[in-house]
């Protein structure tokens, strides 16, 4: 069994932070049923690079394992639907403008009213109260409210942004933890929580100590480029062959091993590298120094050898370099999941690896409105007739 198996989920919202959410719960189990509305579906039908016939190539990973159901919720029948669906509920995440939820009745006081186990996730921007909680809020946004933009980049460039919304993600994966958090404790209770995730939140989380080196040393952090500064030797190196090698060797151990490979043991001795602090006040000409060695190797020469005497490096991989690479394989890090429309499409597998009760990518994202029958009828009891006076009535 999965670890979230018999857990059943409402997904209201669109875009990313929400149905990432609702990505890992199914991932783990739970019979996750996403509302959309009908004919246009959620946004990411469309979003992110499409195959050769116009097909997104993002939704059958972000809606993986997840039921469809279409409800037009700007209809009160509609929302008459999704109380019932909460109702049968343990989960309901959304992701709307904040009030929205309240404005159709759908809030968390009164969906609790009528399902007391019910734990509500809402992620959105900035959060559900404060003075922005009514603010729009995409990830882009609040990654640089929390802190990540302006330390992201090179110092004399403008800052710069991850290639992915890792804002969304890191927010989606608050909600799911949060999902978790609520889940054990209603266990000891018996009542549901609200769980409120903010995108500005979840990436301020993630930024180590640099709000109290401001505030106790007065050190506003800077961006840095491919470094972290007083972290040496840590950095992307060049080789003979033009591909960069990453090097983590800031402990005192590994830059000894790491000396010794480059036939220089001194430098573990010399003063200027010896520690981690000295090493961090040189870092510049200690990274000069193991440049003008790398330059002089190939790149996969210098992983095999410095992984070899226990020094971490790497290469700096791109998809084909991900599919090609046997640990990937070996590990299940990469899937090849079969999809109805796109045929056998690859993928990331489900973390974290559980030894009892893993996760499984079971299908890939539905077609729009799949599902709406059977949930409909297991979920609610419908019947034919009331399906037909549903359609009739454009609900779904």
């Amino acid at each position: 069994m999965a670890a979230l198996q018999g857990i059943k989920v409402v997904e209201l919202g669109q875009f990313i932070a929400g149905p990432y959410c609702g990505q890992l719960l199914a991932d783990f189990g739970a019979e996750v049923v996403k509302v959309e509305p009908p004919r246009t579906g959620d946004a990411m039908r469309q979003w992110g690079r499409a195959d050769a016939e116009g097909r997104t190539l993002w939704w059958p990973v972000i809606a993986r394992n997840k039921k469809s159901i279409t409800l037009d919720l700007r209809k009160e029948a509609a929302q008459d639907v999704v109380r019932e669906l909460a109702q049968r509920a343990d989960i309901l995440v959304e992701n709307f403008r904040v009030g929205r939820m309240e404005e159709w009745n759908l809030g968390f006081e009164a969906l609790s009213a009528i399902n007391p186990r019910l734990i509500m996730v809402r992620v959105s921007g900035f959060g559900q109260t404060g003075p922005y909680r009514e603010r729009a809020g995409f990830a882009s946004v609040c990654e640089a409210m929390g802190g990540l933009r302006y330390i992201s980049g090179f110092p004399d460039r403008p800052p710069v942004r991850a290639g992915i919304s890792i804002g969304d993600t890191l927010a989606g994966q608050l909600g799911f933890q949060g999902a978790l958090l609520a889940l054990h404790e209603r266990a000891r209770t018996g009542r549901g929580q609200q769980v409120d995730a903010s995108i500005f939140e979840a990436v301020l989380s993630v930024t180590e100590s640099l709000v109290t080196e401001y505030d106790a040393g007065g050190h506003v952090r800077e961006r840095a480029g491919s470094i972290l500064p007083g972290i040496a030797p840590s950095n992307a190196y060049p080789t003979a062959d033009g591909v960069p090698v990453i090097i983590g060797a800031n402990g005192d151990n590994l830059f000894r091993r790491l000396a010794d490979v480059m036939g220089r043991p001194g430098l573990a001795t010399d003063e200027r590298y010896k520690s981690h602090q000295a090493r961090g006040h040189h870092q510049g000409e200690l990274d000069d120094i193991i440049a003008e060695w790398t330059a002089t190797k190939d790149a996969q020469w210098l992983v095999d050898t410095l992984s070899a005497a226990g020094v971490p490096a790497g290469l700096t991989y791109r998809a084909p370099d991900m599919l090609a690479d046997p640990h990937f394989a070996a590990r299940e890090a990469i899937l090849h999941v079969d999809d109805p429309d796109l045929g056998e499409v690859a993928m990331q597998g489900v973390f974290p690896k559980l030894s009892s009760s893993p996760g499984a990518v079971r299908h890939t994202g539905p077609r729009l409105g799949e599902h709406t029958d059977d949930v409909l009828r297991d979920w609610l009891g419908w019947d034919e007739a009331a399906l037909q006076r549903a359609r009739v009535e454009a609900i779904i």
